[in-house]
């Protein structure tokens, strides 16, 4: 059986999507935008820029978020102006009129793609995800497992509480999705191994839901960063001991890995051995802009993966649609499952599917 770890449905992007406002969700959707492994083109004659415009220099807060009329385009595209001028992301692969992912669209590319089932992530660029990855769970059971998501650096609150147990008990979502993206809505003014969160982790571990948990390197975005970040993220496996981790997106290959070798700090390594940490396959969503099909740069840091931490740390995802702006849906699976031929078949039956199962039980 091949599971996909991480992919999404969602609703018109144009519309609040389960947020209190449109204004709210195009806020989140432009932080998303802010450090773009998508390209962002000016509009009038397709010229590659950056995306420096979408924030101030020096604040890594919502609070740095530029006014640049952020809004919804068509084909794939999240469009901006900038002193009259019009730019945009190519967030979402240029096929997609609008940007809307039903569920009968991931069954679609599934069907085609030769893959059995997905576990549906959240984050606040997508929505306020909870009722619509409930729906798309219940709609097709045998399909889709729906991962939870709560205003993270809130989650201490009696609203994120409540909502935690509405998630679980009464949506039947089987997992948490946990980004610290999130923490930049606040001005990063906690950590979220802070005490105060205890009650709320000691609820997820309660429960026994699995933490799927993006980390990107914040507030500054440096490897520095990610180190503390990790280091944290041991110390509070040390307290809640029975919290099972899939670390969303992978080891950033840009602090550790450019040169086709992973060189780990000893913390990182220290909580990257933990048996209550895995680890996510997922290349050609940040790195498919630069490197060609079959990405054979993948497939080294594929194989250094699993020399040093064994087949049984790997779990396999593709981030879909988001991917298909730079391969097909088919094209981010086979990348693995045909082309990295130093892995025996049980190692690809438990990267590809087994190893997510049992995570998710």
């Amino acid at each position: 059986m091949i599971i996909d770890c991480h992919a999404h449905v969602f609703q018109p992007w144009a519309e609040a999507c389960g947020h209190a406002s449109r204004d709210l969700h195009r806020r989140y959707m432009q932080r998303v935008q802010t450090r773009p492994a998508a390209f962002v083109f000016r509009a009038r004659d397709g010229r590659r820029v950056d995306a420096a415009a979408l924030f101030r220099a020096g604040d890594n807060s919502w609070a740095g978020l530029t006014e640049v009329n952020f809004r919804v385009g068509r084909y794939g595209q999240l469009d901006f102006t900038v002193d009259g001028e019009d730019f945009y992301v190519q967030y979402m692969p240029v096929a997609m009129q609008e940007i809307v992912a039903p569920p009968e669209l991931m069954l679609a590319q599934m069907a085609y793609a030769g893959v059995d089932r997905c576990v549906l992530q959240a984050g606040g660029g997508y929505g306020a995800m909870n009722d619509y990855n409930a729906f798309a769970q219940n709609q097709y059971p045998r399909k889709f497992t729906g991962l939870l998501n709560i205003d993270e650096p809130r989650a201490d609150t009696p609203e994120a509480l409540t909502e935690l147990a509405r998630a679980r008990d009464r949506l039947g979502l089987r997992g948490l999705y946990y980004g610290l993206e999130a923490f930049a809505r606040y001005g990063f003014d906690v950590c979220f191994d802070d005490v105060r969160f205890d009650g709320f982790w000691e609820a997820v571990e309660r429960s026994q839901l699995p933490v799927f948990f993006e980390a990107p390197a914040i507030p500054h975005y440096d490897a520095a960063s990610y180190v503390a970040n990790m280091q944290r993220l041991d110390g509070l496996l040390d307290r809640f001991r029975r919290l099972r981790v899939l670390l969303v997106m992978g080891p950033p290959v840009a602090f550790f890995g450019q040169d086709g070798e992973w060189r780990f700090p000893d913390p990182v390594l220290k909580l990257y051995r933990r048996d209550a940490v895995q680890l996510e396959v997922m290349f050609p969503i940040t790195w498919g802009g630069r490197w060609e099909y079959p990405y054979p740069e993948a497939q080294a840091l594929i194989r250094g993966l699993r020399d040093q931490f064994g087949a049984a740390k790997l779990i396999w995802g593709s981030d879909m649609p988001n991917v298909e702006r730079f391969c097909t849906y088919t094209q981010s699976l086979d990348y693995v499952r045909r082309h990295c031929t130093f892995l025996s078949e049980s190692e690809k039956a438990l990267i590809l599917g087994e190893n997510v199962r049992e995570l998710l039980k």
